[in-house]
């Protein structure tokens, strides 16, 4: 009995800690590297996968990839053991390690897949790199203003209402004062906005209408509007190219990279796309017509259509912009950090001029 107990709270323990850890990208990029070596290495599928197993750190990847290895023991296919965890192997992950074992090369296959994850492991860093300076800069300039609100103002406040009252004070003067009230007297409230105003988007956007409306403002607003584009371009070639080197039918390719673009608009034109091919007719022309692809993508893939060399051309093309995503990030961190900077010498630049202005009057009073 005491070792069920010890057994029971092992399991009890590994269920605690998979509910606060999760399988993060880059943890598939890893176990893919180790998994394409093993096979590569010709060890045994079986002891390859406990060779995986016995290194997995952490308790909820270790326990999914224990029932891969028990079904792949059965007899089952990899890919069909792996279909069996969508959240952790997505359909591009399952269509590719069938693709490698119906074509003998899985290693092979596997390593590109890990190169592909690591990419799309980086080009996430890279956005939200671009992102994580100007939420910092917002929370910076809060503070700044929650402190100048709570500490200093009142007291400035203070001696003007002695000399006379807010009444007769600037009307610059009076909006600071009464945005001062609404942010110190009301911010307990701010975080309750801020929920329901996130709950209202998620459900807006989990609509048909809203998706769409969403996704097609994200491809127009400024500057992110660009970045946005770029960022889908690139993963809707790599992904692509990545699939068809890799052997896998070009109908199921397009019905993958439709899921994986992360944009209803562009997916629209790939499921356009994905017609086509079954009616025998081009890949481009419904991309070149939906307008969301830039012409140089929809040129390249027409040149590849017409010269069979379509992951060629898709390589290219992600590689190209992979490199225009790089340099565009960097030019909108090194663009925002200025006008954030700005945005808030504004804000306290106003707020400086309404305590000012009073004393300001007062002095040209006195003389």
């Amino acid at each position: 009995s005491e070792g069920l107990t010890r057994g029971t709270g092992l399991n009890r323990e590994v269920d605690v800690a998979q509910y606060f850890q999760w399988i993060s990208t880059r943890d598939i990029s890893l176990i893919t590297t180790q998994l394409a070596t093993l096979i590569g290495a010709h060890i045994p599928m079986a002891e390859a996968l406990n060779a995986l197993v016995d290194q997995a750190e952490k308790p909820k990847l270790k326990v999914v990839l224990s029932k891969v290895r028990e079904k792949v023991t059965e007899g089952a296919p990899l890919a069909d053991a792996m279909q069996d965890h969508p959240k952790v192997f997505d359909d591009l992950f399952v269509q590719m390690v069938r693709a490698g074992e119906r074509s003998g090369a899985l290693d092979q296959v596997l390593r590109r897949l890990a190169k592909f994850v690591e990419g799309q492991v980086k080009l996430k860093g890279q956005v939200a790199s671009a992102l994580a300076y100007p939420i910092l800069m917002s929370f910076v300039g809060i503070a700044i203003l929650m402190g100048l609100f709570i500490g200093v103002i009142p007291r400035i406040r203070g001696l003007f209402e002695s000399m006379g009252g807010e009444d007769a004070l600037p009307i610059l003067t009076r909006a600071v004062f009464l945005f001062g009230d609404l942010l110190v007297g009301w911010f307990w409230l701010a975080p309750i906005f801020v929920v329901v105003g996130i709950w209202a988007f998620r459900r807006w956007v989990r609509s048909k209408r809203g998706r769409e409306q969403w996704d097609r403002f994200r491809l127009r607003v400024p500057i992110f509007g660009k970045l946005q584009r770029l960022v889908a371009v690139s993963r809707f070639s790599r992904t692509l190219s990545t699939l068809l080197i890799s052997g896998v039918p070009i109908i199921a390719a397009l019905a993958i990279v439709e899921k994986v673009v992360g944009n209803v608009v562009l997916a629209r034109a790939i499921a356009a796309a994905s017609h086509n091919i079954t009616e025998g007719q081009s890949i481009a022309v419904p991309l070149k017509a939906s307008g969301e692809f830039p012409p140089m993508v929809t040129h390249m893939i027409a040149i590849g259509e017409r010269t069979g060399e379509l992951e060629k051309m898709l390589t290219v093309v992600a590689d190209s912009y992979d490199e225009e995503v790089e340099a565009t990030m960097n030019a909108v961190t090194s663009l925002l950090g200025p006008m954030m900077i700005m945005l808030m010498g504004g804000v306290i630049f106003l707020v400086a001029l309404g305590l000012l202005l009073p004393m300001m009057n007062l002095s040209s009073m006195i003389k």
